[in-house]
């Protein structure tokens, strides 16, 4: 009977390790947005004029996308927190025999459901990041033939 709890156990653990893979890629994305913000608050008061909207609207923009992988992360951590209490519940259950298989069931789909929610956070960080990566239209100079 032990054997085919570990066995049950296996699925969520494997969805621990995703969870872990993505939290390792906004980790590496949030420090690179920190620290063009901290680069571009450098130069905030050393700037006027259109340079100074261009950076204040960089500045809004990083702090958006710092807020967003901030929450996916929290997300993501309350997922991993439900995986492993799906994976103690199915132990228990196992050796307590308290009927716990529902409640494991239902704690197992609101980790996916966290999941989920977080790669949507995920997605919108990475098409605001690429949304404002966009290179202007006027420096791509379409009309000439190159």
């Amino acid at each position: 009977m032990i054997a085919q709890t570990i066995q049950l156990a296996l699925a969520p653990v494997f969805v621990l390790v995703a969870i872990g893979n993505i939290m390792n890629i906004l980790s590496a994305r949030l420090g690179r947005v920190v620290d063009r913000s901290r680069h571009l608050q450098n130069r905030h008061s050393n700037t006027q004029g259109a340079e100074h909207d261009a950076i204040v609207r960089e500045i809004r923009l990083a702090d958006n996308r710092i807020a967003l992988i901030g929450r996916a992360l929290l997300l993501l951590v309350c997922s991993g927190l439900c995986i492993g209490l799906t994976v103690a519940l199915l132990f228990l259950e196992e050796f307590a025999h308290a009927g716990l298989q529902p409640f494991a069931a239902a704690v197992f789909i609101l980790a996916i459901a966290l999941l989920m929610a977080a790669l949507l956070l995920f997605l919108k960080e990475t098409r605001e990041a690429t949304a404002a990566l966009r290179i202007p239209q006027d420096l791509l100079e379409l009309d000439r033939t190159l």
